[in-house]
């Protein structure tokens, strides 16, 4: 049988997922072994075909000669989800909690922006949307956690907060009595971290803190940045 490496570059949102970076807040405990699902029998010897091997490196398919681009693709997406259960987190997440969408920045496209990115695409406005709204999503998965937050007493940010009602970011910085002291956005969130879910302090530069920050603002589109409002 021959082998060859073909890397096929898909269209589907969740195939490109296994190809983009990590997203930044923590992945989920890991799960349990995802249950057995049949694997691809294996070619009769002398069939002819190829190895095609997905822009990974790792998930691969035999395509039998005469295969179309469309079996392969399709054969290529359910190795991958089987080895990837949690893929549709984004989904699930989208399902159980309300997320503001992004800010639309399609009136930007076929605009130059200096020398950093030439003329704005419609690629350029969809990552940025796509990344952005990521990142918030991370956030939430964070809040509505008690395991990701550390605590210790079971407490997630959304029992007190339910949607990240009464957080009002947009607000800080600002003097906090719980604080005796003018706190940040992320002060605040490790005072709620310290004390009613009882876990411990994250630091500025934890993708739970980043998540957990751009998801409260996300939650707060619109609202007018008023530093110092009580």
């Amino acid at each position: 049988m021959t082998k060859a490496s073909i890397h096929v570059w898909l269209t589907l949102g969740a195939l490109l997922g296994a190809c983009a970076a990590p997203r930044e807040a923590p992945a989920p405990a890991a799960p349990a072994e995802p249950s057995a699902a049949p694997k691809e029998a294996a070619p009769a010897p002398g069939t002819k075909g190829v190895e095609v091997t997905l822009c990974d490196g790792k998930t691969t398919t035999f395509a039998a000669e005469g295969s179309s681009g469309a079996t392969v693709a399709g054969a290529l997406m359910s190795e991958w989800l089987r080895k990837n259960p949690n893929v549709n987190w984004e989904a699930e997440e989208h399902e159980r909690h309300k997320l503001e969408p992004a800010a639309d920045n399609k009136a930007l496209i076929g605009m130059t922006n200096g020398q950093t990115y030439g003329q704005i695409s419609a690629q350029d406005v969809a990552l940025w949307k796509a990344e952005t709204e990521r990142l918030a999503l991370s956030g939430s998965e964070v809040f509505h956690s008690a395991d990701q937050l550390g605590s210790t007493v079971a407490v997630s940010c959304d029992m007190c907060h339910p949607h990240a009602a009464n957080t009002h970011p947009e607000t800080y910085p600002k003097y906090q009595v719980q604080l005796g002291r003018v706190a940040l956005l992320r002060d605040m969130i490790n005072w709620c971290i310290e004390h009613p879910v009882r876990g411990t302090a994250l630091s500025a530069d934890d993708p739970r803190m980043r998540a957990l920050e751009a998801y409260l603002y996300a939650q707060r589109k619109g609202k007018v940045l008023e530093y110092g409002k009580r």
